[in-house]
């Protein structure tokens, strides 16, 4: 199974190339499949799903794509996932629009979410580090994801000298949507090694 994961993984990523920098993460027992951070399908039992949105499902179900269904305590649920068949996968021209489509209505909806979203909804942002933030000119959950977590804690540091890697730890926990600990161990260490370059530590 491993290796079939492997190469699905490895063909999507030559696949989406041009939608932007492809990458994977362990999820729901399978791999998310994000561009440029923004998670647009899923892949699971060595199959791909492309994610949709309730505005451009239809599309998906004309072109008769099976839609994913979780088992979740027995229980079957429908899942807004829809699946990359052979037939999806040989017409390249037709994967790549729903691609795309997939990615754009993921954006969508990550801007309209952003909009209505305080940043001390987001996973490891109590109100202390939100006033921090927003002394540092971060009003909302789109300028976080703009300035990114290493450009956003200098910004911190810049107002609170003893801000210690915590603090930075959980603001790229907060951009991945997952608590601090939940980081991967690539993330963590590359963190880690960035914070102890910093001056005046």
């Amino acid at each position: 199974m491993e290796v079939i994961s492997d190469c699905i993984i490895s063909r999507v990523k030559n696949t989406f190339a041009t939608l932007g920098t492809i990458t994977t993460r362990s999820q729901f027992g399978g791999y998310s499949v994000a561009a440029d951070k923004v998670m647009f399908g899923l892949i699971l039992d060595g199959e791909l799903y492309l994610r949709a949105t309730r505005q451009c499902e239809h599309i998906f179900l004309a072109q008769q794509m099976s839609q994913l269904v979780y088992t979740k305590r027995g229980i079957p649920v429908l899942l807004n996932y829809y699946l990359v068949d052979r037939r999806i996968w040989a017409t390249g021209e037709v994967l790549m629009l729903l691609s795309n489509l997939a990615l754009a209505e993921a954006k969508r909806h990550l801007r309209i979410k952003a909009a209505t979203q305080r940043l001390k909804d987001l996973p490891n942002i109590g109100q202390a580090i939100e006033r921090l933030l927003w002394k540092a000119g971060i009003q909302d959950v789109e300028a976080l994801r703009h300035y990114g977590a290493k450009s956003s804690y200098l910004k911190l540091r810049a107002i609170k000298e003893d801000l210690g890697v915590k603090v930075l730890l959980a603001l790229e926990g907060a951009l991945s949507g997952r608590h601090l600990a939940a980081l991967s161990q690539g993330q963590r260490s590359e963190l880690l090694a960035w914070f102890k370059h910093l001056p005046c530590q």
